[in-house]
């Protein structure tokens, strides 16, 4: 299974341009490795946009969505270095989902990936994830690899409380390759925004590059 781990941690955002590099200089030195030693934590992978909103677009893979709700993780959650504060204070467009690995088939990764938000509108949700699942398998020939996650809506609520929970239900597409054109072309048409599915609506579709990955064993 090309995703390590059964859970999987996503976020998005676009960054404030007059503390661009300062939270680059995070992400890389910092946050990324901080995350990525935790235990249950397996890797991590960063994104940046090449046609799509937000700019970017980040993974955390864990052994299993459990570990996304363990005492460990949430307490470095709850307490925040001062450059992580001073950082996320400065997000923009900030989504983040927590999710289970529905499906993940292929051999490694891709440079470029296609992206997109689906949001279930009710209906068989058996139904929906077989479609996209088949719809995945029809590109899996000419792609790296091909992942569903979907979002848990407990796991994946604000913290603050006061916040609308929009969006704790979504699901999510991955293709991976190495020619970005080549995937827009394949993935769009049946994840993108004219996409016709069963009982769900597209919210975003995009195309991001690759910008490093760090696996446990680096550490």
């Amino acid at each position: 299974m090309p995703l390590a781990g059964k859970g999987m941690l996503i976020t998005l955002m676009d960054a404030d341009p007059a503390e661009e590099q300062d939270f680059n200089k995070w992400y890389d030195k910092e946050h990324i490795i901080e995350r990525v030693s935790l235990p249950g934590f397996l890797e991590a992978r960063r994104y940046v946009a090449i046609a799509a909103e937000p700019k970017y677009l980040n993974f955390y893979t864990a052994e299993t969505l459990e570990m996304l709700r363990s005492p460990v993780y949430l307490a470095a959650l709850q307490n925040p270095t001062d450059w992580t504060r001073r950082a996320m204070a400065k997000f923009r467009n900030f989504t983040r989902a927590v999710a289970h690995v529905a499906m993940s088939r292929g051999q490694g990764r891709g440079g470029a990936i296609a992206f997109g938000r689906i949001r279930p509108t009710g209906g068989d949700a058996r139904s929906l994830r077989d479609f996209l699942c088949g719809e995945l398998d029809a590109v899996l020939d000419q792609v790296i690899s091909a992942h569903l996650l979907q979002s848990d809506p407990e796991l994946s609520r604000p913290a603050d409380a006061a916040a609308p929970d929009i969006g704790t239900r979504d699901w999510y597409v991955v293709a991976e390759g190495t020619d970005e054109p080549m995937l827009r072309r394949l993935a769009g048409p049946r994840f993108g925004r004219k996409a016709k599915l069963p009982d769900a609506e597209v919210i975003s579709f995009g195309t991001y590059r690759l910008l490093w990955d760090l696996a446990k064993a680096e550490l």
